[in-house]
């Protein structure tokens, strides 16, 4: 029932209103032309002021967030064998791998370790026992759920010397044990800081591959076919007129326990060569490449291509053989070696700036490397010009007891009671295209200083079986994958020095040693970037090799795709590690309602 007050009164007040705007409209009609213009101009700033001010507002309240939606086509090279964490070889198998499998670490995006099937973890003061605690409610593509029974039956497959696991190095003397269905416990024979990396491992099911025997499981359909608990899952593959795959079809696995990825449809399209590859790429077959080379990155930036790139934590080096080359026991031929390499030529003209300078064993970005004077990537061969460094290393031989022949142009020493030396030697790499220009470089930067130099070029397995191992090399060109959260130790420490140890300079030093011994056993990251640090040092100080560059990491895609970052990838697989973050749509909402 309406008041009677209000019913009264509502008459008397439009007729005030009324009369209020033929007031206003007769004074506003009383306005010359000129106070016209004025007057709707102030009204109109007014009104568009207004609109400013409660835009400015909610954007000040409002956040973009990403919405599932849109698509990825990639192209890499080779054809999937073992979509299986254990067997994984190649690189279309690890692509997948990340892809369709969890481990109970991840990658983060900024490239720290995270949790994924585990909760967290445990470490024993003594350093040697890590125990893990299962997330609640994971399961695998088929509805199983995961437990401690699966993490323990892939760690001890991983170790099964029949299986052939190329993991398998990585697990020796390893325990692992069920605690209880969601607990597993790592026993170590020793504490080993890097452990942690480790885990990253996928998971495989135990339901589907215990009751398979070590001759079948290299034939098992489930190979190609996973069952993960990754982010995304297989929905198809095509195959061509001879059964081999061309593309497989990829979609979000909704019960991802780091949440449901936002591209809605991924397809990996697999090329034979990477010719093959940039060509799919040109004709539009697929958006985006990864791990190309550095000439072709760049060819397609100057196009327009967007390409990601991050330093990956890898060094090539030119390694002195001392035992092989006993010209290389002097310092001071080393240093001048040093000297005259033009590893700025080498950066620009070869790897077309896709590449950091090295400043010694461990690469741009790990944990402990810095320069020579302790700052962070400090350049060790900074000089204003060619002839200024050709002089300087000249200097440095004179200096050593070193001069031109006049008639050969090659530097001599001569010794007491021994031939005459010559500056003359092998050098030694495999037969990938950067790695040969490279060699050509170095020759010529050597030979102005007097050196000659022959370049000795080997297919990559017969590199590694009959140079590397056997240590038939005086000089090597070549390279280290240290790893983000590195550990030298294989590459530097004197026991390492001969096969299968991978102290390739056969250097060896008590001060570093012990240095490499400690930074395996400390668990706090800044003791061991402190030991690290160190031993960059001491060995910067012995130049038992010329420290070059660190390549990038290329990778071709998209505009559209957001979310991506690659900090902190050791292989070109792990690009994926936070894949399930990237996204191609956002809509606006006011903050409360953000996750």
């Amino acid at each position: 029932m309406k008041d009677s007050n209000q019913s009264q009164t509502t008459p008397k007040r439009l007729q005030w209103l009324r009369a209020v705007g033929e007031k206003n409209l007769l004074a506003i009609k009383s306005f010359s032309p000129k106070q016209r213009v004025f007057f709707v101009f102030f009204v109109a700033t007014a009104i568009l002021s207004g609109f400013g001010i409660v835009s400015l507002v909610n954007k000040s309240f409002m956040v973009s967030i990403p919405l599932p939606g849109g698509s990825l086509t990639e192209g890499i090279v080779g054809t999937p064998r073992f979509i299986n964490p254990v067997l994984a070889i190649s690189d279309a198998d690890k692509d997948l791998v990340a892809l369709t499998f969890s481990g109970l670490m991840r990658k983060s995006a900024e490239g720290e370790l995270i949790p994924d099937l585990a909760s967290g973890y445990d470490l024993s003061l003594d350093g040697r026992e890590y125990t893990f605690t299962l997330k609640n409610g994971i399961t695998w593509n088929d509805g199983k759920p995961l437990t401690a029974d699966d993490v323990v039956f892939t760690i001890e497959k991983v170790q099964d010397a029949s299986i052939r696991s190329p993991k398998k190095g990585s697990w020796e003397g390893i325990v692992a044990e069920k605690v209880d269905d969601r607990t597993i416990k790592f026993t170590l024979k020793q504490p080993y800081a890097p452990f942690i990396e480790n885990t990253t491992i996928g998971i495989l099911p135990k339901h589907i591959w215990s009751g398979l025997s070590a001759e079948q499981w290299g034939f098992s359909s489930y190979n190609v076919n996973p069952i993960g608990t990754g982010p995304f899952k297989v929905v198809k593959v095509q195959q061509n007129s001879y059964g081999i795959p061309e593309y497989y079809d990829l979609v979000p696995f909704d019960k991802f326990i780091l949440g449901k990825p936002y591209i809605q449809n991924l397809r990996i399209k697999f090329y034979a060569g990477d010719d093959n590859l940039v060509a799919g790429y040109k004709a539009g077959e697929v958006e985006s490449i990864a791990a190309i080379s550095s000439e072709v990155a760049s060819s397609l930036e100057k196009n327009g291509a967007r390409v990601e790139r991050t330093p990956l934590p890898r060094v090539f080096s030119v390694f002195f053989n001392q035992a092989e080359q006993p010209i290389f026991t002097s310092a001071g031929v080393r240093s001048a070696l040093d000297i005259a390499t033009n590893k700025e030529k080498i950066i620009n003209e070869v790897l077309f700036g896709f590449a950091t300078e090295a400043v010694g064993p461990l690469p741009h970005g790990v944990i402990g490397s810095r320069g020579i004077n302790g700052n962070a990537d400090v350049s060790t061969n900074t000089y204003p010009d060619e002839s200024t460094r050709i002089q300087e290393a000249e200097a440095v031989l004179k200096k050593n007891g070193w001069a031109r022949n006049e008639e050969t142009g090659v530097m001599e020493k001569k010794v007491k009671k021994k031939p005459t030396e010559t500056l003359s030697f092998t050098l030694t790499t495999s037969d990938a295209p950067e790695l040969k220009q490279i060699a050509n470089i170095l020759k010529e930067d050597w030979e102005k200083i007097g050196a000659r130099v022959e370049v000795k070029v080997f297919e990559s397995g017969d590199l590694n079986e009959n140079v590397i191992r056997t240590r038939k090399f005086n000089a090597l060109l070549f390279g280290e994958i240290v790893g983000t959260d590195p550990d030298p130790y294989a590459f530097w420490h004197s026991s390492q020095r001969f096969d299968p140890g991978l102290n390739i300079a056969l250097y060896a030093n008590i001060t570093t040693d012990k240095l490499l011994e400690k930074a395996r056993e400390t668990g706090d990251r800044q003791k061991r970037a402190d030991l690290f640090a160190k031993f960059q040092t001491e060995v910067k100080k012995d130049n038992p090799a010329i420290f070059l560059y660190s390549p990038d990491f290329t990778y071709i895609l998209p505009g559209g795709i957001q979310g991506l970052n690659l900090s902190g990838i050791n292989i070109s697989s792990e690009r994926f590690s936070n894949i399930y973050e990237w996204y191609t749509r956002t809509q606006m909402v006011w903050k409360p309602f953000a996750k």
